[in-house]
């Protein structure tokens, strides 16, 4: 049985091949109870649209704006790099992308960066999820451009998906890590944050923190310190914390500044050995692993969160569905013992 055409719908539906076009299309100028008759007869005769070969006919082009923080932390320039990667091999497929860089943590900035979007066909956001940031979410989606957050989520705004690990487990992962690495069952552990104000850092801490109450009761969980993501401010704050805390045997570091992180235990008096599990594999971190200053680092794949950020756009602009299998990204762990080759 042939594969049913435009030409069988419009006949089931009794309009003419133009209706068909502009409601396949979402062009206005349709009435609504003609729209619902169209989707009526696609739905009978099981047709199924080819989007590449109507993309590819109408010569579609897709414009992606990224809005990410201007850090410079090794993970956001592998990000960086990253999504400059996937842009250029997405540019045979008519996909151009832009990036937009705004002061990390500053909402405001993040919102004047999304408003001035307004040539684009979808953006992915990496941001704190704020008030204002939900509102330009939400503008975006009603001028019918999607958004998606990436990294840290913005699971109460209109954003169509969210592409990154699932940083609760990620959280609760570090946990188990950090209990069963530390021999004392009553020691005490510190909490290295770059800022509770970032949702994937906020969601890391919750995960820990049901964990270490759930499984290692003993144990002490310090307030998180904040190390604002940069290595400076941690190599000044983390000493001065161990120093007022000599009971301290663990450190979970979900953020960045992950040179101060190893320039500090590196530092420290033998025999202090800590335990310690970071987050995101950087030459840092990779350093604190070779020379057993770092006990475990849980990463994600910043390449598969870029690809992957192109797909659920595309796929949100044309209206198709994704294979969630493909578009999950995965939470990894490494030691000593498995690290990648370098590069």
């Amino acid at each position: 049985m042939s594969r049913p055409t435009v030409n069988d719908i419009a006949r089931e539906a009794g309009v003419s091949l133009a209706t068909v076009d502009r409601v396949l299309n979402a062009r206005p100028g349709v009435r609504e109870k003609t729209i619902v008759r169209v989707n009526e007869a696609i739905a009978r005769l099981g047709y199924v649209r080819d989007v590449g070969a109507a993309n590819l006919a109408r010569r579609r082009s897709y414009r992606l704006a990224f809005v990410l923080p201007d850090s410079e932390t090794a993970f956001m320039r592998a990000l960086r790099g990253a999504i400059e990667s996937a842009g250029a091999l997405a540019a045979y497929d008519r996909t151009t992308i832009a990036i937009a860089t705004v002061p990390a943590l500053d909402p405001t900035a993040t919102v004047h960066a999304m408003a001035s979007l307004t040539d684009v066909d979808g953006v992915a956001v990496m941001a704190p999820e704020t008030p204002q940031a939900r509102d330009a979410i939400f503008r975006l989606r009603e001028a019918g451009t999607p958004v998606v957050a990436i990294v840290s989520d913005q699971p109460n705004s209109a954003r169509a998906r969210f592409v990154g690990i699932n940083n609760l487990a990620a959280g609760r992962t570090a946990a188990q890590l950090v209990g069963r690495f530390t021999a004392k069952p009553d020691a005490t552990v510190m909490v290295l944050a770059g800022s509770m104000m970032a949702r994937d850092q906020m969601e890391r801490r919750l995960g820990f923190d049901e964990v270490m109450l759930r499984d290692f009761p003993g144990m002490t969980v310090l307030p998180s310190l904040e190390g604002r993501d940069d290595s400076e401010t941690v190599a000044r704050v983390l000493p001065a914390a161990l120093a007022a805390h000599p009971r301290v045997e663990a450190l979970y570091a979900p953020g960045a500044g992950h040179r101060g992180l190893v320039g500090t235990l590196r530092a420290l008096e033998r025999p202090r050995r800590l335990t310690v599990v970071a987050h995101e594999l950087t030459p840092a971190t990779r350093a604190g692993l070779e020379e057993g200053l770092i006990d475990a680092v849980i990463t994600q794949d910043v390449g598969h969160v870029a690809r992957s950020a192109l797909r659920v756009l595309r796929a949100a602009i044309d209206g198709t569905p994704l294979d969630p299998g493909q578009e999950q990204i995965r939470i990894e762990i490494l030691l000593r013992e498995n690290l990648p080759p370098f590069g």
